[in-house]
């Protein structure tokens, strides 16, 4: 992303990138991904340790993330037949990058508190 002050004109993100984007950065996937960097959990750990999502849609943000290589899904031979979700390799370099987005936004959050304000007394 470049600053368009400058004038660089270089090409909008993709949109292959801004899927992914979507996918990882919202705020379940987010959540799930804050448990799984903890510990492996099964679904209704995570369900538990995340009460409001929905059933429908932890379902949805878990195939997503591991559609995308983020997590993998491991079936337990327990009976009954269990699933255990962990982050894989790929999921743990999020780390670093999703700090880096979340002190933005705790540094930045009075002004964009303040520009809320005064966009919504519009």
């Amino acid at each position: 992303m470049t600053d368009t002050a400058e004038g660089n004109a270089e090409p909008s993100i993709a949109a292959p990138h801004r899927e992914l984007l979507d996918q990882v950065l919202d705020k379940w996937s987010l959540q799930v991904l804050n448990e799984l960097c903890e510990r492996p959990c099964r679904f209704n750990d995570l369900r538990r340790s995340i009460p409001t999502v929905t059933q429908k849609s932890l379902t949805a943000t878990l195939r997503k993330l591991e559609r995308n290589g983020i997590i993998e899904r491991t079936v337990l031979s327990t009976r009954p037949v269990a699933v255990e979700y962990r982050i894989t390799p790929l999921g743990k370099t999020l780390r670093d990058p999703v700090d880096v987005l979340l002190a933005w936004a705790t540094a930045h959050m009075d002004e964009i508190d303040s520009a809320r304000a005064r966009f919504d007394a519009l």
